[in-house]
This record gives C-alpha cells, sequence and structure tokens, in this order.
C-alpha cells in the first residue's frame, strides 16, 4: 500500500472541511461592516448571517443525491466550485440580496462537503486506518476555523478599505486549490462496483489505496450490491433491515448537537459575561476554546484507530458530564468560583474535540451498506445541521427564560443517555472493513 498516496487522498478530500470552517467563521469579522454599509436592521442583519447555515441545512439534505446518481469525485468537484464562487461573489457584493445569495451557496458547499467527503474518504481508506484518515475532515474544520480567525485579525489590523471584503474574498485562494486538487483524485471504488459495475476501474484503485484487502472488499462489497439492488431511494432508510443502522446515525448526530456545542461555541463570551466574567477577559477566554479544540481534535484523530470509536466516546461522554455539571453549578451560584468557569468550558471542549467531534463524521460513513451510503451520510449531515441551527437560534432566549444554569444541566442530562447508548447499543467499527461492518450489523438486525 502507498501510504502516502492514500493520505494525499484522504488529505485533498478533507481540504472540504477547511473550507467548511474557514466558511462558517470568516463571517464573524465582516458582519458588523456589512450591517453598518447596508444600514440593515436586526432581523435582516440576522437573516444576512444565518443565510449561509441555511445553505448548509438544505446541502446536507439533498448533497445525497448527486453524490449518489453521479459520483463522490463529481459532487466533490461541484462543492469546491461552490466555495470559489461563494467566495468571489460575497466579497463582491454590492447590495444585501446579492450577498445573501452567495453566502447561501457557500453554505450549500459547508452542507453537501459534510456529506460527501468523509464518505468519499471511508471508500478508498484501508480498514485499520479509516478512522483516521476520515478524522482528518473533522481536523481540517477546527483548523479552518482557527486560520478564518487568524486571517480575519491579519486583515483587520492592516487598514484596508472595506476589509470586510478581503476577509471573505481571501476564502476563494484555498477554494481554487482545492478546486484543482480534487480533480486529480480517483473516483470512489465502491461507488464504481455499486453503481457502475466496474470492477476493473475499482480493483486499480484498491490496490493502490489498500492492496491487503482488496480481493476481500471486492468480493464483499459485489455480494452487498446484489444484496442491496433495488433498494437505493431514500425510503429504504427506513426498511426495516436497514432501520437499526439509520436510526444510529440521527442518535449520534443529536446527540452530538444535545451537548451544547454550538452554543458554547457561538456564545462563548455571552456565556462567560453572564457568569460575571469581565468583558475582556471573556474575549480572551474564547481564544483558549480554539486552542483547546484542535489540541484534542488531533489527539482523538491519534487516537480513534487505536483505542476505537466507542473508548473515545466514553471519554468524551464522561467529560461532557463532568463539565456541563460544574458549568451548571457556577450559574445555579454553587461553591465554585466562577473564575473557574472558562477551564469548565475548556474541558468541555476537549471532551467533544477527543470525543464526538472526532467520531461523528467517521461513524456515520461505516455504518451504512454502499448502495445506500450517500443517503445515509445525507440523513446524518442533515440531523446534525437542522439541530445546530436550532440550538443556536433557541439559546439565548432559552436561556434568558430559564437561566444557563438549568440550560446546562439539561444538556448534561442528555450526555448521560448520550453515555448509557454508547455503553449498550453503539457497534465498535474499528478495524473491520466497510463490508464487514453491514455483515455485523445486519446480523445483530436479524
Amino acid at each position: 500500500m502507498n501510504k502516502n498516496y492514500v493520505l494525499f487522498l484522504s488529505i485533498t478530500a478533507a481540504l472540504g472541511g477547511f473550507l467548511f470552517g474557514f466558511d462558517t467563521a470568516v463571517i464573524s469579522g465582516a458582519e458588523r461592516d456589512i450591517q453598518k454599509l447596508w444600514n440593515l436592521s436586526d432581523w435582516t442583519h440576522g437573516l444576512a448571517v444565518a443565510m449561509a447555515l441555511y445553505g448548509t441545512v438544505i446541502g446536507a439534505l439533498f448533497g445525497g443525491i448527486p453524490a449518489d446518481k453521479y459520483g463522490r469525485k463529481a459532487s466533490l468537484v461541484w462543492i469546491g466550485v461552490f466555495y470559489l464562487v461563494s467566495a468571489l461573489g460575497s466579497a463582491l457584493a454590492n447590495d444585501v440580496n446579492t450577498f445573501m445569495f452567495f453566502r447561501f451557496l457557500g453554505g450549500l458547499g459547508v452542507g453537501a462537503s459534510s456529506v460527501v467527503a468523509p464518505m468519499y474518504i471511508s471508500e478508498i481508506a484501508p480498514a485499520k486506518r479509516r478512522g483516521q484518515l476520515v478524522a482528518l475532515y473533522q481536523f481540517n474544520i477546527v483548523f479552518g476555523i482557527l486560520v478564518a480567525y487568524f486571517s480575519n485579525y491579519l486583515i483587520g489590523t492592516a487598514n484596508l478599505a472595506e476589509a470586510w471584503r478581503w476577509m471573505l474574498g481571501v476564502e476563494a485562494i484555498p477554494a481554487l486549490i482545492y478546486s484543482i486538487l480534487i480533480i486529480k483524485v480517483p473516483k470512489s471504488p465502491r461507488w464504481l462496483i455499486a453503481k457502475r459495475q466496474d470492477y476493473k476501474s475499482a480493483r486499480e484503485i484498491l490496490t493502490k489505496t489498500d492492496p491487503d484487502g482488496v480481493d476481500e472488499a471486492i468480493r464483499l462489497a459485489i455480494e452487498e450490491s446484489k444484496e442491496t439492488k433495488g433498494n437505493v431511494v431514500w425510503t429504504a432508510l427506513f426498511h426495516p433491515r436497514f432501520r437499526k443502522v439509520t436510526f444510529f446515525a440521527f442518535l449520534i448526530a443529536f446527540f452530538n448537537q444535545m451537548s451544547g456545542i454550538n452554543a458554547i461555541i457561538y456564545f462563548a463570551p455571552r456565556i462567560f459575561e453572564a457568569a460575571g466574567i469581565a468583558t475582556e477577559d471573556a474575549l480572551f477566554s474564547t481564544i483558549g476554546i480554539g486552542v483547546i479544540n484542535i489540541v484534542f481534535t488531533m489527539s482523538g484523530l491519534y487516537l480513534i484507530d487505536k483505542l476505537g470509536r466507542k473508548v473515545l466516546m466514553y471519554i468524551g461522554s464522561i467529560g461532557y458530564i463532568i463539565s456541563l455539571s460544574l458549568m451548571a453549578y457556577s450559574y445555579f451560584g454553587g461553591a465554585v468560583s466562577n473564575t473557574l468557569l472558562p477551564w469548565f468550558v475548556f474541558i468541555f471542549i476537549a471532551s467533544h474535540a477527543i470525543g464526538q467531534g472526532s467520531v461523528i463524521w467517521v461513524f456515520i460513513s461505516e455504518i451504512f451498506p454502499n448502495e445506500l451510503r450517500a443517503f445515509g451520510q445525507s440523513l446524518g449531515s442533515f440531523t446534525h445541521w437542522i439541530f445546530a441551527a436550532l440550538i443556536a437560534n433557541l439559546f439565548p432566549s432559552f436561556a434568558s427564560s430559564f437561566g444557563a444554569g438549568n440550560i446546562f444541566a439539561f444538556f448534561a442530562l442528555m450526555m448521560v443517555l448520550q453515555l448509557l447508548w454508547v455503553a449498550f447499543r453503539m457497534p465498535e467499527t474499528k478495524g473491520k472493513s466497510l463490508e464487514e461492518i453491514q455483515q455485523q450489523l445486519q446480523k445483530e438486525n436479524v
């Protein structure tokens, strides 16, 4: 096996995650200038900022369709084009409606990327390295967020005229690089077998990426293709034979957001200030969130194929419960000093990064049959993004109505439920080929 070749393919596909993170975070440096420039009302301003998120939900919901029909590679190419056009169009927009259109287009790319990129990597990666290689996608998301913040800082302090346009437009550079590189990757061998019955091309690709498992992978993929043929529509996800894995994908995405991760990422300064921490200290504390996130994401990437998916989920779930409980206790006026609140948030971020953050995209990309993977990945991503939108929209009003302490206590309770699911229902997929995982889950379903 050419390890460098597999790594090149995986990093190239995972760059979609870098653009995902960059596109999501870059708006933070531009949104105030945009509101002033076009004299936007609070509602229109909120809509302009959230437009990319709405595109993300739509992209996640429908991203599996072109990936299933035209292939993973073709979809990745178009995702690169969407990112590129969105970056240039947003930067050059002369009115808010044009701006929102191009931000929505970028959101479509983000949503589709969360479907197609992990799926592509899982289908070309050898079983023993698949977790680590797919987790590169999550690492690139976190890295893209950090680079966006750093880029915004450099541009914002350079005294450029209409600096916000440069902040948004600079994304065109990595988008162009990604679009060129993705043309060089081969088609997914599993897609070639399942959708084109092109065993020769699939074998040529797998011989380079997984020579030790190529014969077994093709044999099992052919068997699976025969068994699932005719069930390759959305409704097949809810057929009794596949209902369990569909529920698994829904649950891991649901629990991901019920941890409160996006509420904390989006509203960290507000959370710190509400606990009585000075504004400057609150802003400084958010820097620590980014550093902790990337360090523990790298740890998860290193450990996922050594310890397994379930072990990382155990670590993350227990860390969630402890940190969220301490955060709730701080807001309830417990003896714990509020000066420790940032440290509780850091423990939470570390728990997420090494647990759910590292596992979610890997797990969803593994559990579905080759024929249904595009639809299954789409369902999991859509669940993730729709709950992300709901949590982000509802957190401020819920925190005002019920108090932040009660909200974090609720998140802690949800993580107890996640821990129980991991302990009693979640399957371990470490070290197994995609086809072996399908056989295991099908036997358990009998």
